[in-house]
């Protein structure tokens, strides 16, 4: 009885942590939207009835729209990301920095695997609104965790992309079967996983028009004191891609 006991406690405890923070997304929202001040905070729909927040920056006589999509546990306007939606944004790029799924503060990377359905709605809805504002040149910006969401999406949806710039992304298989343009981007001192993988990914890029894999000497998994360097080589990516 007492293993019984041990393992449905254990059951309830991962399935808690797998769920969808709604909770903490929101506080997230209530503590960056009043201090917005590059671009709009717009509330997309979830199939489930969820509004979760994004921040859009519209650029007129954009090059392209860009989905903008964070790592583990954070927020659209978190650190690097916000450098990115804002500068990519002021380079001639409208940004879409879209708040992904986040769990319980407790909960692992491993985790976060039950919530790539409800990731891969998010993007789709993202790609629908910029779609119905007159885009029809749309590429993903994606980081860390947000990248596996992103390869996710890709692999189901990448007619509706046009490219996809993926920043410190861990799997040696992390492009098999994507046809569109891919910027494989990570710094020099990334963390072990994404080294470990980063020639098999380089090799897997070989022959794809216009992908390619570039490398932030001196730098960490977030770009920390590079952060020029990182949003140089996406604007080169996505301005190379036509």
């Amino acid at each position: 009885m007492r293993i019984f006991t041990a393992v449905l406690l254990l059951l309830i405890s991962v399935f808690a942590y797998a769920a969808p923070d709604y909770v903490r997304e929101k506080k997230w929202a209530d503590e960056i939207t009043p201090g917005i001040v590059v671009g709009d905070p717009v509330y997309l729909e979830t199939k489930n009835g969820h509004k979760f927040l994004n921040l859009f920056t519209e650029t007129k006589d954009a090059k392209k729209a860009l989905i903008i999509v964070h790592g583990l546990g954070i927020h659209p306007d978190w650190g690097m990301v916000g450098t990115l939606r804002t500068q990519l944004a002021d380079l001639g790029y409208t940004t879409l920095s879209v708040q992904m799924p986040v769990l319980a503060n407790e909960a692992g990377s491993d985790q976060y695997r039950a919530t790539f359905p409800e990731a891969v709605e998010r993007l789709a809805v993202a790609v629908e609104f910029l779609k119905a504002k007159g885009y029809q040149k749309i590429a993903i910006v994606s980081h860390s965790m947000g990248s596996a969401m992103s390869r996710e999406f890709v692999r189901q949806h990448q007619s509706q992309l046009v490219a996809w710039a993926a920043l410190g992304i861990g799997s040696a298989d992390a492009y098999t079967n994507v046809k569109i343009p891919v910027l494989d981007l990570y710094g020099e001192n990334d963390l072990p996983g994404v080294l470990k993988s980063a020639a098999a990914r380089g090799a897997s890029l070989k022959g794809k028009a216009d992908s390619k894999q570039v490398k932030v000497p001196k730098t960490d998994h977030f770009f920390n004191n590079h952060e020029a360097e990182m949003v140089k080589a996406v604007k080169d990516f996505l301005d190379s891609v036509h």
